[in-house]
């Protein structure tokens, strides 16, 4: 398995050398043109000499040969030069004997070019030009081989083959540091990262640089841990007081009954005790209910069913229901501006999860209030749904207002007065959260108003 360090310095080596490799074929390529263009060059001032002394000079053949010689500063390997009589068929100036039928084979493609026509024949360079004196035609072809400029692109490829391959030794080595230079951050996370667990949940992974991609990552990588570490809390939390809540009914339901079995009791004295542990059941029974309601609302949004829900419906479903359990418990429901249209009522999400919120409001408002009642105020729209439940009873100390909302927390100003696990408002937040809606709460000396609100 390749690492991140040497996929980067491979891939930094690869997009380099491809950089390095365009640069040398184009440096080869033009020095290529640029010789062969000199050389073609060279050819045609050859020719040019070469007419000029033949024709308007009026030279003997050998002082042409000569004084062309004595104008060029280096001599071109392989020379060759031609005039060609189109009218007399014939050469009338030669530097060797040329071979059967050459200018059968380059006259014709002289012509069609109708210019100074450069080619190449074989290893030879040619150039080839018409140039009429009045009623004559003659054909100047000049040839040679460009020895010095074949040299020095032998050269020039071999200098850059050299170059390239030094340049992708450097570039692996520069490849590899620069490489351990970009992740030696992440080295440093990873042994912090070490470091925290398990051991010291608390800490958090330092970074000199926030605002670069890595100080991003490790910005989002410590609200992870925050959101771990506040997992464990509630955790540990949610274990000692499921541990001490299970405990109390346990024990005093073992200690009923070793009591009642130390010795025969009249029928009576069995009654008493029989309906002690079925009070301790019951509480027990309920404790297990709520545990399993908070287990299932401990899922995502996009996990829980969803159907259309009529909202009035569902709270007179919710307040039939809690009167079944407490018949001495007072719900009362108002419908404050009921819309005409029906839509307004209706909302997506889970019904039985949305009932078992609702109960709980009502069950905790009546519980919590003086004669056990509870007043409903519901108001709907095509926007939003909000339903309210207000109860004359303790104020909520303005310091328990932000924990309340916690599983198992009981404010000091409650715990003592009323029975309870402190579960059912963690299960009513967790609930409004998965059907993104608000819960917010008031208290004061007029009474204690919980809210919630769906936005549609």
């Amino acid at each position: 398995m390749i690492n991140i360090r040497s996929r980067l310095t491979y891939q930094f080596m690869a997009i380099v050398t491809a950089i390095l490799l365009f640069f040398s074929v184009g440096v080869y390529f033009f020095s290529k043109l640029y010789l062969e263009k000199r050389f073609f060059k060279r050819l045609q001032d050859r020719a040019i000499t070469t007419t000029t002394l033949l024709f308007d000079l009026k030279t003997a053949n050998t002082t042409v040969l000569k004084m062309v010689n004595a104008s060029e500063k280096e001599f071109l390997s392989d020379e060759s030069i031609f005039v060609y009589d189109e009218k007399q068929k014939k050469i009338i100036f030669s530097t060797q004997e040329p071979y059967s039928g050459l200018f059968k084979e380059l006259i014709p493609n002289i012509q069609k070019q109708n210019k100074p026509t450069y080619f190449h024949a074989g290893y030879y360079q040619t150039l080839g030009i018409q140039l009429k004196k009045g009623a004559f035609s003659y054909w100047v072809i000049v040839s040679a081989i460009d020895t010095n400029g074949k040299e020095a692109l032998e050269d020039l490829r071999k200098i850059l083959v050299v170059m390239v391959l030094i340049g992708i030794l450097l570039l692996g080595i520069s490849g590899w540091f620069f490489a351990d230079k970009a992740l030696a951050p992440m080295s440093s996370i990873i042994r912090q990262v070490n470091d925290i667990f398990p051991a010291n949940v608390e800490k958090r992974v330092q970074h000199p640089n926030r605002s670069d991609e890595i100080g991003l990552l490790v910005a989002t990588f410590n609200q992870l841990l925050d959101r771990i570490e506040e997992a464990l809390v509630m955790q540990k939390m949610f274990i000692a007081n499921v541990s001490h809540e299970l405990k109390n009914p346990l024990t005093k339901i073992y200690s009923q009954i070793d009591i009642t079995l130390l010795q025969r009791r009249t029928p009576e004295v069995y009654e008493t005790s029989l309906k002690a542990l079925q009070e301790d059941t019951r509480t027990l029974t309920q404790l297990t209910n709520t545990l399993l309601d908070l287990a299932n609302t401990v899922v995502s949004s996009e996990t829980i069913q969803r159907v259309a829900i009529r909202v009035d419906e569902l709270l007179w479903e919710a307040k039939s229901q809690l009167k079944k359990w407490h018949e001495d418990y007072d719900i009362q429901i108002n419908f404050e501006d009921f819309p005409e249209d029906e839509e307004a009522l209706i909302i997506e999400g889970n019904e039985a999860s949305l009932k078992v919120a609702m109960m709980n409001l009502m069950d905790n408002a009546c519980k919590f209030s003086d004669n056990k009642t509870v007043f409903v105020n519901f108001e709907a729209s095509i926007s939003e749904i909000k339903i309210s439940f207000f109860n004359k009873g303790p104020i909520i100390p303005e310091a328990d207002l932000p924990y309340i909302f916690h599983p198992f927390y009981r404010s000091n100003a409650t715990a003592k007065a009323t029975k309870g696990h402190g579960v059912g408002l963690a299960i009513v937040a967790q609930i409004t959260k998965l059907h993104n809606g608000t819960i917010s709460v008031v208290s004061n000396n007029e009474g204690t108003t919980f809210t919630l609100n769906f936005v549609k």
